[in-house]
């Protein structure tokens, strides 16, 4: 089934942020989390930790990319689109109820991630099977 315009944008926005924030966390992952007042230092095992996740944030980010392309890729790359959209977001808001509030450097990344989360929602709602219902009219049988 092809893409509209707009769950195009959708997948193409999401791809984007998603190689984008990966690919500067695996190469400069310092310079990344010093953007948010999170100094990493030169700890190896945390450095490893955080390059880990951001290679496969950037993977599912060139899928999402590859979807609106490749029709064979579509359905894995809306998938990924929406994991990624509503997973962070949702990460973030267990961290702000068990850790407590976090920066204001932090609280935009949520409000972005929860605006990429619904946007995808929306654009790809009928193939979730979220599409409100037809409203038919029905005949009532009266005795």
């Amino acid at each position: 089934m092809p893409l509209t315009r707009f769950q195009g944008f959708t997948l193409f926005l999401s791809g984007v942020t998603a190689l984008g924030i990966g690919a500067v966390i695996l190469f400069v992952p310092q310079s990344f989390y010093a953007g948010s007042g999170i100094a990493l230092g030169d700890d190896v095992n945390l450095l490893s930790e955080l390059r880990a996740p951001a290679a496969g944030l950037a993977a599912l980010g060139a899928l999402m990319l590859a979807g609106i392309l490749r029709s064979a890729l579509r359905q894995a790359a809306i998938a990924a689109a929406l994991i990624v959209s509503l997973a962070f977001p949702a990460g973030r808001l267990v961290g702000l109820i068990t850790d407590g509030m976090p920066n204001a450097s932090i609280l935009t990344a949520l409000v972005v991630e929860l605006a990429l989360g619904v946007l995808c929602l929306i654009a790809f709602r009928h193939r979730l099977g979220l599409a409100a219902p037809a409203t038919h009219s029905r005949r009532i049988a009266v005795r």
